[in-house]
């Protein structure tokens, strides 16, 4: 898992105001959520920002510094314009260290199944499944190598090889990748 840090101040002013007035000094106004629903208004460094939220997936915890404080987050929500290509907002979870979190998570492939090179179609069937993990434990991605995979056969959610710190809810007979024969 990759360190991604990101510097934050606790902000006192709220509003639309307080906010354009942050913006045009290069801060993006955000907020911080616990694993209680209290929330922390704060603001960070908008290149900082930017050079870790386009490099990361929704899985990725970062690490906020606060005053001098860490905390271990999630980046939960943007507010983005589109037209100018900036940030406007942000919105962090932080639960706590214990607290185990239901994601989704992207499953890459590595290889060539051995059935295309036989003469068979290689199928991707779904690229996503759901875990269950605390922060820390959290993979950025998953990477699955389907070059084992023969005509007739499927690499299943059971075949994926997590650790035992994360529990996968997807149905483990669920077929990610199928390799069929040429017609």
């Amino acid at each position: 898992m990759s360190k991604q840090t990101i510097n934050a101040k606790t902000r006192t002013t709220t509003g639309k105001t307080a906010a354009k007035n942050l913006r045009k000094e290069g801060r993006i106004p955000a907020v911080v959520y616990n694993s209680k629903g209290e929330a922390t208004s704060i603001d960070v460094d908008e290149v900082e920002f930017n050079k870790v939220w386009r490099n990361i997936t929704p899985t990725t915890s970062v690490t906020l510094k606060v005053d001098g404080k860490d905390l271990v987050a999630l980046i939960k929500d943007v507010e983005y314009n589109i037209r100018t290509d900036k940030a406007l907002h942000a919105d962090f979870f932080a639960p706590d260290a214990d607290q185990k979190l239901v994601m989704k998570v992207k499953i890459h492939y590595t290889g060539t199944p051995a059935g295309v090179l036989k003469g068979g179609f290689k199928k991707e069937r779904n690229n996503e499944i759901k875990i269950k993990a605390c922060i820390a434990d959290l993979p950025e991605t998953v990477t699955a190598d389907i070059s084992g995979i023969n005509v007739s056969e499927a690499l299943r959610v059971k075949d994926l090889k997590l650790g035992n710190k994360i529990e996968i809810l997807t149905n483990a007979e669920l077929p990610l990748v199928t390799v069929s024969p040429a017609r």
